[in-house]
């Protein structure tokens, strides 16, 4: 069963709660995903720990509810 956006959106608030996320379905398939997380807790963090901090708020829907998501995470502008 594909994941719904807006369940996409909650998990990564739920771990990172300032974030701003903004998620599109690549295909209208609900199963290929691209999201943009913007947050303050990835200061000073490599883009792969950023995006590890991610994917563990998807945790074990990562290849199967969700299958595919192509990521972009940035720190917040001051």
């Amino acid at each position: 069963m594909p994941m719904a956006a807006d369940d996409i959106e909650a998990l990564i608030r739920a771990a990172l709660p300032d974030a701003q996320v903004q998620i599109r379905d690549l295909r209208g398939d609900g199963d290929h995903y691209a999201a943009t997380v913007t947050s303050a807790a990835f200061a000073g963090l490599p883009r792969v720990r950023q995006h590890q901090l991610v994917y563990r708020a998807l945790g074990e829907r990562m290849g199967g509810e969700l299958h595919a998501l192509q990521l972009t995470t940035a720190v917040p502008q001051e």
